[in-house]
């Protein structure tokens, strides 16, 4: 007879390690290091205002525009990451039934849908990526935040997101390649 009491051992499932399935994705898993220390920097960066302005009476102009611009890349950066290890949303009640040869075509399908997607989302974002750094008579100029700092963030993370989504062309597109040679 077990004891009514006794917590019983039930195993979590074990991380995993991210195991890239080509070399674009391990480059891109590899920049996800980088990007989420930008998230400690973030926190880093808020604590610092709070002190400044909490203990020192002197709050700063940078502070709230550095931490938004900071966590929109990383977040940007996040789709690109779940993309690259193959961790996008899937409706697996139905996928998980499927053979191996109708999983492959229906990944076939999903990832040209996707690639082609992200590329329409690239093309479609570019003039206004294009505007945020050209002037229409073709004049450099980044445009910025309108703010007491001004900073360019707001034309940084329009070419940040543009590059995000070619990326994620590319990403699609190479895991059809992929399917495709059978692999």
């Amino acid at each position: 007879m077990t004891d009514p009491n006794e917590i019983p051992n039930v195993e979590l499932p074990h991380e995993t390690e991210d195991v890239p399935s080509d070399f674009f994705a391990a480059g891109v898993l590899w920049l996800g290091k980088f990007f989420s220390l930008l998230f400690l920097l973030s926190m880093t960066i808020l604590i610092f205002e709070v002190v400044m302005r909490y203990v020192f009476h002197s709050p700063t102009k940078w502070v709230h525009e550095t931490t938004i611009f900071i966590c929109a890349i990383c977040f940007v950066f996040g789709g690109l990451h779940a993309v690259s290890r193959d961790g996008h949303i899937r409706i697996v009640l139905i996928y998980d039934y499927l053979g191996p040869k109708i999983r492959r075509r229906v990944d076939i399908a999903i990832y040209t849908v996707c690639a082609l997607s992200t590329a329409m989302f690239s093309y479609a974002i570019w003039p206004t990526v294009f505007g945020s750094f050209f002037a229409p008579s073709g004049e450099f100029r980044m445009i910025t935040s309108g703010s007491a700092w001004n900073p360019p963030f707001p034309a940084l993370l329009r070419a940040f997101l543009f590059l995000a989504l070619v990326a994620m062309t590319i990403q699609f597109a190479l895991f059809v390649f992929k399917l495709l040679r059978g692999k």
